[in-house]
């Protein structure tokens, strides 16, 4: 459709004619200063699309009419430039795209349908482990175990890079995706057949809003929506209230990037951003490093908002130049940004937002977060005595299960109370005899996207090591040391600097290049030490420089886990213990005995700065992504099979999921649900990682034991993450996190549950299939921010898979919430304050939900007892858009795109 506002107008820049949009119609009717910058992206967005039928002049009117303080209620389309995906959420995408070009074939149609039509790109990032570390050798070891791991994997991704058109993957062992995406990938601006338009995207990690730290906008999605948008669909979504966070001040001596992201995170938590844009603006900005910025956009999940995002200006281009991008792309960028009104200095005029957080630099102070949850801030002052509040928690815990478990009739002898209380256990471990206390740091990782890529702690991580190599300082034995870096440049720059040394000499040797130890892939602790761990129910701790430390995550027997700095990992390894004073409590004495406190290691900003201007140049960068897409000779010498459909060998890795099968040419309608049994009822901040299956496979777990049915021994199980492409091992390892808290089976961590129609207690994963056998639908229950975390799309499919029609939460998490609908399950919403418990659901009840209509915003839900008893409540309907209602209805997103191109 023609549209009133969309005229295409042209640019000259250095003799050449380029194709845009501008705003200036819309600016002699409307004030469009006032527009965050964000809003202005999906505005340019609307005008470049209008000639589409998802795009209509009322679409821009409301856009550019926005009022900061509405409730969102309008829905528009989004179309990204583009595509990121890393290996964990790229695979199943692969597998599912893999799957519908069967699909179509069974329809009668071409396969070669089901294509990106946008540019792809997939980092491989996500499945190196840290089985080997503190040695020269960890790297290549680690590396080599990954690929004799995942060459099943690697395989399949091999064949999809030449299957599909607009699909490019870069090899193992190069970087974080994030990390790659900001150093190489990014564009800022896209020039197409003469066309210039902001670069944007989604990604399938939801840290993919690193890339807001350029002033691009992009964000988190679940894979099943990443799919569709590679398959041209538009991403549609309400016009969202954007939240300012003005910067004042400068940092004080001693603060890092990161004590300021914990403390953005804290305050947009306390806030409250779900679901909204935060833009970051002011006078503040000048004295942040466009790898400081990347750094608070990496966390927008961790403080809740869909992206965090900072304009771009002078600062952007300087980086962009420092990461070897030529003058001519960056000039161009320069002249289009200023033509659109995109371009940010001192005169810009400051937007109107709908709420305002103000943050002075100058008020910050070292930071860690724990134990739980990364908005958890701690100051660096405060640590000890909140580990000592955890304990006090951990002891009456142990207290209550012990005495409950003495009241069924048990022993008294449970898990070693004494030693539990005693607090310590003897350790042998390499030659050295010591005891492993409570609050010991039993690993300490530089890892992680949201750090790495800042030269500025990387290289304060460095220096702080060459100053307790000096003072004849050392980590602990019982410390698991790793750095994994976020790209190759980092080992580049560090390396110039000499302080590589240093850091090995502190038992940080490189791992591997990719998310290791902040994704659950820390591997295993030394048997001793794991074996002490266990023997005396031990508190123990790690600390790493990442993004997220929920409960379990990490490693299934350290129960705390802190989020530092990266210079700060090498002092907690130095120090060995979380039950320290920093300010108080020396790290250790050098070769005179003399106390060493951390301020006697902590380099200055001016050493800081020093390093970086001497290290860190456009050279590593344009070096070391010279030939990004090449990889190594193994990589390089994967058989692959060139064709158009995949040939679904017999693997453990990859198998062809179930979601099409059978699948009609069109969508029937709406029923209701019926008879809807509660298979996990749950708390408040139940994250995906408590879902969707993550980390180490148990032996004894359903999918272990799966595994071992199929002829694979537990050393070769690798990772959940690395197997979500075969849907046997991910449905069975659903809602199997060792923390997981299910109240239908109380006093019970993990996979159980209680099956009701003979009360019996069993593992979720079997007391689904017994339910599937029945024919019954189920159900959970859940809190307060159901889903927060990852964009994990399995947290969707697995429930799914598990027959799972319903959710009733007090809140949902965005990207969560969006795959529910998007695999044809209902998201509600308890209103008025009511919950299960205040409902007295006990979730013994089955449920009732009639067929949801497209106009529908509340829904009754009757839940009846087995006395007998009728309950019934209003909850509010989640289907926020009429797309994902269509989504609803058709049994998913993939089912709706399949549907709508084969009958293209």
């Amino acid at each position: 459709m023609s549209s009133t506002y969309a005229k295409q107008a042209t640019l000259e820049h250095e003799g050449k004619s380029y194709q845009y949009f501008p705003f200036d119609k819309l600016d002699k009717k409307y004030s469009l200063s006032r527009l965050p910058y964000s809003l202005k992206i999906l505005l340019e967005n609307l005008l470049r699309h209008a000639d589409q039928d998802f795009v209509s002049d009322q679409d821009i009117e409301a856009l550019v009419t926005w009022q900061s303080g509405s409730e969102p209620d309008k829905e528009i389309s989004f179309v990204p430039a583009r595509v990121l995906l890393q290996d964990f959420t790229g695979v199943p995408a692969i597998v599912d795209l893999a799957a519908m070009r069967d699909a179509m074939q069974d329809l009668g149609k071409d396969a070669e349908r089901i294509n990106p039509l946008s540019p792809v790109e997939l980092v491989i990032d996500h499945s190196v482990m840290v089985d080997v570390y503190g040695t020269s050798d960890s790297f290549e070891k680690n590396t080599a175990i990954e690929m004799e791991r995942n060459e099943e994997r690697y395989q399949f991704l091999r064949w999809g890079q030449q299957a599909f058109d607009n699909f490019r993957v870069v090899p193992p062992g190069t970087g974080i995706v994030h990390q790659v995406n900001l150093e190489y990938l990014a564009r800022v601006v896209f020039e197409k057949d003469n066309q210039l338009y902001p670069d944007t995207l989604v990604g399938t990690d939801s840290h993919t809003t690193m890339i807001n730290g350029l002033g691009i906008l992009g964000w988190g999605v679940g894979g099943i929506e990443a799919e569709a948008a590679m398959l041209g669909q538009p991403i549609c979504m309400l016009i969202p209230q954007v939240v300012g966070v003005k910067i004042t001040g400068s940092m004080p001596q001693g603060i890092t990037a990161t004590d300021l992201v914990l403390e953005v995170t804290q305050q947009l938590r306390k806030l409250g951003v779900v679901g909204k844009f935060v833009e970051f603006f002011g006078p503040g900005l000048s004295q942040l490093s466009l790898a400081d910025r990347a750094t608070i956009a990496n966390m927008a999940p961790e403080y809740g908002a869909t992206c965090g995002i900072f304009p771009v200006d002078e600062e952007s281009l300087n980086y962009l130049k420092l990461t070897g991008r030529s003058e001519a792309q960056v000039e161009l960028i320069r002249t289009y940004m200023q033509a659109m009104g995109l371009w940010h200095d001192a005169d810009s005029p400051e937007a109107e937002y709908s709420d305002l957080l103000e943050l002075d630099l100058a008020s910050l102070v070292p930071s860690v977060a724990g134990p739980k949850r990364p908005q958890d801030r701690l100051a660096l002052t405060d640590t000890k005595a909140q580990f000592h509040r955890m304990m006090e928690e951990y002891y009456q815990q142990r207290a209550e299960t012990i005495a409950s478990f003495e009241g069924e009739g048990g022993s008294t002898a449970v898990g070693h109370e004494d030693a539990s209380e005693q607090g310590e256990v003897k350790v042998s471990y390499k030659g050295e005899e010591f005891f492993l206390k409570h609050g010991d740091t039993v690993i300490a990782a530089i890892t992680s996207c949201t750090n790495t890529s800042n030269p500025a702690v990387m290289l304060a991580a460095g220096l702080l090591a060459r100053n307790a190599r000096e003072l004849g300082l050392k980590t602990k034995p019982w410390v698991k040391t790793s750095l994994a870096p976020g790209s190759q440049v980092v080992t580049d720059y560090l390396n110039n600097a000499g302080l590589m040394d240093d850091l090995q000499a502190m038992g940080f040797y490189l791992v591997g290049y990719g998310c290791t130890t902040c994704i659950g892939n820390a591997g295993p602790l030394p048997q001793p030490i794991s074996q002490a761990i266990k023997e005396g129910n031990l508190l123990v701790c790690s600390v790493l420089s990442g993004n997220r430390n929920f409960e379990g995550r990490i490693h299934p027997d350290v129960r705390a886990n802190y989020l530092a700095s990266p210079p700060l990992v090498v002092a907690y390894a130095l120090a060995g213990t979380m039950d320290i004073d920093f300010y108080h409590e020396p790290l250790g004495k050098d070769g005179k005995g003399n106390d060493i406190f951390l301020q006697d290691l902590w380099p200055s900003s001016e050493e800081i700065q020093q390093a970086i201007k001497a290290n860190v140049s456009a050279r590593n960068f344009k070096e070391q992504y010279a030939d990004v897409f090449r990889g190594d000779a193994n990589w390089r010498n994967l058989k692959v099979e060139k064709s158009s459909r995949y040939a679904w060998p017999d693997s453990s890795y990859v198998r062809k999921p179930p979601f099409f099968e059978e699948l009609s040419a069109y969508s029937g309608e709406v029923s209701a649900i019926e008879g809807a049994r509660c298979l996990v009822k749950v708390g408040d901040s139940i994250t995906t990682d408590h879902i969707s299956p993550a980390g180490a496979i148990k032996p004894d777990s359903p999918a272990g034991l799966y595994l071992q049915e199929q002829d694979i021994e537990p050393k070769d199980f690798n990772s959940y993450g690395s197997r979500r492409g075969n849907h046997e091992v991910m449905m069975r390892g659903t809602f199997a996190n060792v923390r997981l808290r299910n109240e239908l089976a109380p006093g019970t961590e993990g996979s159980c549950t209680t099956y009701f129609p003979e009360d019996e207690e069993m593992s979720i994963f079997d007391a689904a299939m017994k339910y599937q056998q029945d024919g019954t639908p189920l159900v959970v229950l859940a809190g307060r921010e159901y889903g927060t975390g990852s964009s994990r799309d399995w947290a969707a499919k697995g429930p799914a898979l598990l027959g799972v029609k319903l959710v009733i939460a007090q809140s949902y998490e965005r990207i969560h919430r969006s795959n529910l609908i998007g695999m044809g399950i209902l998201p509600l919403e308890f209103v008025d304050g009511q919950s299960a418990a205040s409902l007295e659901l006990d979730g013994s009840e089955t449920y009732s939900v009639p067929a949801v209509k497209a106009a529908d915003k509340r829904v009754k839900v009757t839940a009846l007892s087995g006395t007998g008893k009728k309950t019934e409540f209003d909850a509010r309907v989640r289907i926020d858009t009429p797309n994902e209602y269509q989504y609803y209805k058709n049994g998913g997103i993939l089912h709706y795109v399949l549907r709508k191109l084969a009958g293209e």
